[in-house]
């Protein structure tokens, strides 16, 4: 149960588990497959080099970053592109290579926005400014992994994170109908430790965020 309007839960769920799948013994040809299967699914980030960087060193230092954007979904990567992006201004410093039922990227960090893909860009004129535009899907058992790589790449000491998503209309839990509602509107939800002023109306009770902008 949450102790505040907000927290992330998980709930326990036995579906599709079945008595006699769980009984069942694990061959070494499903040890292989599973092995297989999870190097597959294992999420790698690839960073562009600073000048006059090695490799070594690049990967083991920890990035700047005072305020972090991430634009999750097409609508936010799109909304992104078009208001942000649309600038010389900032500049593509990293990619993430992920593969899963829905997502299938290379291993090249030379890509275009409008792939099916993870990219990190940096503002230009304040390097400790991060965004990240993630038009591709994250599957439910890689999330906590890209969570753990991406962030892991950060320093957290005074860092500001910001989610942009979107869902429909018709999610929306309201007493007035949906029929009459501004499309679209803008709703936030924030930790205890962010003490700025929030830009739009905060989002009510029972609605919830799902997926990779929950975790």
């Amino acid at each position: 149960m949450a102790t505040f309007f907000g927290e992330v839960v998980v709930a326990p769920s036995r579906a599709g588990v079945d008595d006699e799948e769980e009984g069942r013994e694990e061959t070494p040809e499903d040890r292989e497959i599973r092995r297989e299967l999870e190097k597959k699914r294992e999420i790698d980030i690839l960073w562009t080099l600073k000048p006059g960087a090695s490799a070594e060193s690049s990967a083991e230092e920890l990035l700047l970053c005072s305020k972090f954007i991430v634009a999750i979904g097409r609508n936010a990567a799109a909304f992104v592109s078009s208001f942000i992006l649309d600038s010389v201004c900032w500049e593509v410093v990293g990619v993430v290579k992920l593969w899963n039922e829905w997502c299938r990227t290379s291993s090249t960090t030379n890509v275009l926005p409008t792939d099916s893909f993870c990219l990190f860009y940096r503002l230009i004129s304040d390097p400790t400014v991060l965004l990240c535009q993630c038009s591709c899907y994250v599957a439910e058992d890689q999330q906590f992994q890209w969570l753990e790589k991406v962030f892991g790449c950060m320093q957290k000491e005074g860092l500001q994170v910001t989610i942009l998503s979107t869902c429909p209309v018709a999610d929306y839990k309201t007493q007035e109908s949906t029929l009459t509602l501004p499309s679209p509107f803008l709703k936030a939800l924030k930790t205890k430790e962010f003490k700025e002023q929030v830009c739009c109306p905060l989002l009510e009770q029972p609605n919830i965020v799902r997926d990779l902008p929950a975790a």
